[in-house]
């Protein structure tokens, strides 16, 4: 078969942040006298591309046709990944921003550049790109040892996170799907005559995320601490692989990973009131100062990105969160006692709407991206203790996180039983954390890629408050089955040899994925 992957960015990040392979955001690129050899020549010197990679993490510009508002990176996609489950309500269609990725009507739109498979795609693999140019640096970077590490260590995160959520974007679930098609791997710097690789199998892919994790932890256990919020330290890098584990099954790794993140962080849960998730201001996640937060981006007035930001589209005071209002699933409001300091995230006398994130300063756009508590990092160790039959343990990492919750909390449940679909109960332990974390992590925790991972179904009736454009009656039994396409993107049109008039059809068997909720044959 044609080797027709080829659309992967190429080139070094400039100093301003900006990628120098997209012409729609070529405002800096390298020079001749800030190369990307000079950048790589010290440990120093490299920060400068490695805070590149994470200042367009959060920047807006990754959609070069339209529908921009929507796409500035890592939290625009969690967003997405929310409102295409069951606990993320969108109240109206508002602007259209996230409406169309909740009622499954984007997939068809793959030969576009302003829909969300090329966007994601995009963004995703030119932090591959850009992350290789500084791994290729790693034996001949100068400096002290510590120093090579913490940036080297960096990159190599960063690639397992990037290959992490395209495979969890482009191809089903790790466990069971295997021997799917996944994505194209490149662990080498890129050029324009660089050969463009076929799509990899799920369990190839997954191979490279370990390895680049695992390479991570190892180098960043030897570094420095963590020198800014945005920057993948050691901590952050175990996070990360315990978030992969839980994907593949790896119970003991997830458990194990967890419980070293939790040390390494420094971290502590925060109780729910206003000093503690930010700082001076309210019980609202947008301080990656709060004593919580592993991982996140610091945004300041003049990185702010306006309407293409987080707050804009959550806040009830702003245009977008006004028009699209963001609410939780009644039914998963409703597994919250009286007494639980949680339900101050959401007003139900507004049906449910949002008050979790929220600017910091409106004026200014101001409002911090939160992209890993260590309260996850809680969650994660009680399940996978949990699945290892380890209930004790499990239920103490559980009630690490609800004693600041609900001081009246328990539960004296056991077991993993879960349900077929995600609103029907077993009883079990295991339901019980999962359902504890859907609260915990509402708004941030992808929701999707939970749901596909425990291969759980999910429904939307009418009276839980959705929307009838969101109810997906002509998708409603895919989203109760794990095992179908409904969720899973389709590739970027501009994959297949640029050319965007080529019809479905036309595209060789196994380079697309189905358009529809399941394959034609």
């Amino acid at each position: 078969m044609k080797k027709i992957f080829k659309y992967l960015c190429v080139g070094m990040i400039g100093v301003l942040g900006l990628s120098s392979c997209s012409n729609d955001m070529l405002e800096t690129q390298p020079t001749d006298s800030m190369s990307g050899a000079t950048f790589m020549s010290d440990a120093t010197k490299a920060l400068i591309p490695l805070n590149g990679i994470y200042r367009s993490m959060y920047s807006a510009g990754w959609s070069t046709t339209g529908n921009t508002h929507q796409c500035f990176g890592i939290s625009a996609y969690n967003l997405m990944a929310e409102v295409m489950g069951d606990d993320m309500i969108m109240g109206a269609q508002g602007s259209g921003w996230f409406w169309f990725d909740a009622a499954y009507n984007v997939k068809a739109r793959y030969t576009s550049g302003a829909w969300r498979s090329y966007d994601l795609w995009k963004a995703y693999y030119t932090w591959v790109s850009n992350a290789n140019y500084i791994i290729a640096a790693e034996e001949t970077m100068e400096g002290a040892k510590e120093d090579v590490n913490y940036v080297i260590g960096q990159a190599y995160a960063i690639r397992a996170y990037s290959y992490f959520m395209l495979a969890q974007t482009f191809a089903r679930t790790y466990k069971g799907h295997e021997n799917d098609l996944c994505v194209p791997i490149y662990n080498e710097p890129t050029r324009t005559s660089t050969t463009g690789q076929p799509r990899a199998k799920v369990s190839e892919v997954y191979a490279q995320i370990d390895n680049d994790i695992n390479k991570a932890v190892e180098l960043l256990a030897n570094s420095p601490a963590q020198r800014h919020p945005s920057h993948m330290s050691y901590a952050v890098a175990l996070g990360l692989k315990s978030r992969i584990a839980l994907v593949e099954e790896k119970w003991q790794e997830a458990l194990d990973a967890a419980k070293q993140a939790i040390a390494a962080s420094g971290k502590t849960i925060q109780p729910v009131d206003a000093s503690a998730f930010a700082p001076n201001k309210a019980n609202f996640v947008n301080s990656v100062d709060a004593g919580n937060v592993m991982w996140g981006a610091q945004i300041v007035s003049d990185q702010a990105g306006m309407y293409a930001s987080l707050m804009t589209h959550m806040s009830g005071t702003a245009p977008y969160g006004q028009r699209a209002p963001k609410r939780i699933n009644p039914w998963l409001y409703n597994k919250m006692s009286e007494t639980d300091s949680r339900r101050a995230w959401w007003n139900p006398s507004q049906s449910y709407l949002q008050k979790k994130f929220e600017f910091s300063n409106e004026q200014t756009w101001e409002g911090d991206y939160v992209w890993m508590r260590v309260e996850e990092m809680y969650f994660n160790a009680a399940e996978a203790a949990c699945r290892l039959g380890q209930d004790a343990e499990a239920k103490q990492y559980l009630m690490a996180v609800m004693s600041k919750r609900d001081a009246n909390y328990s539960t004296n449940k056991s077991g993993t039983a879960l349900a077929t679909v995600s609103t029907e109960l077993t009883g079990s332990l295991l339901e019980e954390i999962l359902i504890q974390r859907r609260i915990e992590l509402w708004g941030e925790d992808g929701r999707i890629y939970t749901l596909r991972r425990l291969h759980q179904g999910f429904v939307r009736p009418a009276d839980y408050g959705w929307p009838e454009g969101l109810q997906i009656p002509t998708h409603v039994n895919a989203a109760k089955d794990p095992e179908s396409y409904l969720w899973v993107l389709t590739i970027p049109q501009a994959e297949f040899d640029g050319n965007v008039n080529m019809k479905p059809e036309e595209i060789p068997a196994g380079d697309q994925n189905p358009i529809g909720d399941y394959p034609k044959n």
